[in-house]
């Protein structure tokens, strides 16, 4: 299977034009001698972004002889000599400890014309880090929060204020959000983006008529503040967002991602006490280390005798009225979950039915203050589509499609769908060793089975859910397709970490 054009998507998600601040103008500055052919000394120079920390500068004259040294400020503290001349570009990459905004000044002087010229350029950097909050209801068209009470009609839009509203500062970039789509009378969809925005062809929650289905989502923030949702659907909608953090270009937590690990189960008694979660109770469980501030999880209810919903919170507090999973009797089903995490590293998660559920929790990621990888939110690009891609699909039952991404980020935020079941089964992603030549050449190892789950789905049934996926060290990424029969996959990219 070709990776080439994944690849060069993923290398076309850094923006190529300066992440700059609001345009700044430079200060006066003494032009500088003319020379003796009359030729005034000029630098020229421009920056882009080319990593979430980074930027790359260009500099280079109007005259090529003879090269010149310039001297470049980074605004950080930090100085580089490079030598720029008019017969070529110069470029030099940089990379800031810190997010936030800097000013880049570059010198060039003529010793022996005695001529010199100064350029400035203001930047800011394009990752953003993770600050936990909440779990809080910024929306509920039922109960008019944050909007005007009422369903959102079919093929139009509600809109919810991220920036400003509560304690979320003003300025933020993303948001973490679990979306719910609930009192459904007709199958649709529902796509959450930047207000402002073209509205995206991916979708992040399928439904049918008559489910309340969640699902988790990393959005980009409008500039005026808000996010868009959109029903897809020909019938109106109740929605509902709860919001878990938000992301800004500041320091705050930065993200480690790692392969998925099982922290809980209680069918097996793995993280905590043996036996279905009793209807209206709890457990605490310790997920994370000193230092992290958040943690990502899939969490799965299985074996549930009746109807509710997961809650997930800190430890220690008292548990908000907030869902992140909602089951009806008997149905397996799992949502991503972004949830700040207690002082000593503890999560509960409480069962809102009234009967006993099972439940797994599996650990895929952290946010702490010593993490560097920074978020960079892009619009929402399609990846992977079984049913239109000859090169990708179908997709096969208990085997796997090998995804090839750009090897310089840490994780990827991805929204998977598998539609078209012809049975049971489940999705895991998980890091691929092999490189694209393993493949390319036929010398690929098979990689393990992964034991964990992204999503669960059964004959007939369109089910999405966010992945926050690792890639191996060459890139590569898995999407194993778990059941029995053969079924189609879609993968949508809403951004990726990067700690450089």
């Amino acid at each position: 299977m070709s990776a080439a054009a994944i690849v060069a998507a993923s290398i076309g998600l850094i923006p190529g034009t300066a992440q700059a601040a609001d345009p700044v103008k430079p200060a006066a500055q003494a032009a500088g001698a003319p020379a003796a052919n009359g030729a005034q000394l000029n630098l020229f120079m421009s920056a882009r972004v080319s990593s979430a920390h980074g930027f790359e500068l260009t500099t280079s004259l109007n005259r090529a002889a003879p090269p010149l040294d310039t001297t470049i400020e980074w605004g950080d503290g930090t100085t580089e000599t490079v030598t720029s001349s008019g017969a070529w570009e110069t470029r030099t990459k940089h990379t800031y400890k810190e997010l936030g905004e800097y000013t880049i000044k570059a010198t060039v002087v003529d010793p022996a014309l005695g001529t010199s010229d100064t350029k400035e350029v203001r930047v800011k950097t394009a990752g953003s880090e993770f600050t936990p909050y909440g779990p809080t209801r910024l929306l509920d068209t039922r109960s008019g929060t944050g909007t005007v009470k009422g369903k959102v009609k079919g093929y139009s839009s509600t809109r919810v204020k991220v920036a400003g509203n509560g304690g979320i500062p003003t300025g933020v970039t993303a948001v973490a959000l679990n979306v719910t789509a609930a009192n459904t009378t007709s199958a649709g969809h529902v796509s959450v983006f930047a207000s402002g925005n073209t509205r995206p062809t991916a979708s992040n929650i399928n439904f049918e008529a008559g489910q309340t289905v969640p699902n988790l989502v990393i959005a980009q923030v409008g500039a005026d503040g808000y996010v868009e949702l959109y029903n897809g659907g020909w019938e109106p909608v109740d929605l509902i967002a709860d919001v878990t953090g938000y992301f800004g270009q500041q320091e705050a937590s930065g993200y480690t991602p790692q392969a998925p690990a099982r922290v809980v189960d209680t069918r097996n008694g793995t993280g905590t006490q043996p036996g279905p979660v009793a209807g209206q109770g709890s457990f605490t469980v310790k997920v994370a280390q000193p230092g992290a501030t958040a943690v990502a999880l899939n969490v799965t209810v299985t074996n549930p005798q009746e109807a509710g919903h997961l809650t997930v919170h800190p430890a220690g507090q008292a548990a908000p009225a907030t869902s992140n999973v909602n089951f009806t009797a008997g149905q397996t089903v799992a949502n991503s979950v972004i949830v700040p995490v207690g002082k000593n590293g503890e999560i509960t998660v409480r069962n809102g039915a009234w009967a006993p559920s099972d439940v797994i929790v599996e650990l895929v990621g952290t946010y702490s203050t010593a993490s560097a990888g920074a978020y960079v939110p892009v619009a929402p690009v399609r990846q992977i589509d079984t049913r239109e891609s000859w090169s990708k699909g179908p997709w096969p039952a208990r085997e796997y499609l090998w995804q090839a991404f750009s090897v310089e980020q840490e994780a990827w935020v991805l929204n998977t769908t598998v539609t078209n079941t012809r049975g049971a089964g489940f999705l895991s992603v998980a890091p691929d060793h092999n490189s694209t030549g393993d493949y390319t050449n036929g010398t690929a190892g098979s990689p393990a089975r992964p034991l964990s789950s992204t999503l669960n789905w059964t004959a007939g049934k369109t089910v999405a859910n966010l992945v926050q996926a690792r890639a191996g060290d060459f890139g590569i990424v898995d999407f194993w397709n778990q059941g029995w029969d053969r079924a189609d996959l879609i993968v949508d990219i809403f951004g990726y970490y990067d700690n450089e």
